[in-house]
């Protein structure tokens, strides 16, 4: 089941997941709390398994208003599974019906298929991200 969580239901999952175990608290994005950003879980059982964050953010050269995924994270057990599709797909339907008209993140190099299998495309050449490793940017025009 896919719910609306708050920030603080993302640490545990974004430090496991994204950041080798780090403090959740060091987990925690500029942004999470703003206004019109929102966040993601999908449970199995009650347990959660997956989550993600959309955040409002244009991108410089994209028009229309832009959301930012970011801190996309499934327990290692249930990748590969189609659970982060289910998640984005979820986010998508929500996205149009706010009126969104594109999503756009910085991919991580191990995550680009599973991007580019849900229609993303590339925007960027590759770039390290500090202390975290190689990313493209990805866009995803939504209507």
């Amino acid at each position: 089941m896919i719910r609306f969580i708050s920030t603080e239901d993302t640490l545990a999952l974004r430090s496991l997941v994204l950041r080798e175990g780090a403090d959740s608290e060091l987990c925690r994005f500029d942004g999470d709390d703003d206004e019109f950003s929102f966040h993601l879980g999908y449970y199995r059982d009650e347990e959660l398994i997956c989550i993600a964050s959309f955040h409002k953010q244009g991108r410089e050269g994209f028009e229309g208003t832009g959301y930012q995924l970011r801190g996309m994270a499934t327990m290692p057990e249930f990748q590969g599974k189609g659970t982060g599709n289910q998640l984005l797909n979820f986010a998508i339907i929500y996205l149009r019906g706010i009126k969104a008209n594109y999503l756009w993140c910085n991919a991580r190099r191990v995550a680009f298929r599973f991007y580019l299998s849900l229609g993303f495309e590339f925007i960027s050449d590759e770039f390290e991200m500090a202390g975290i490793g190689p990313h493209r940017a990805m866009y995803l025009k939504i209507q």
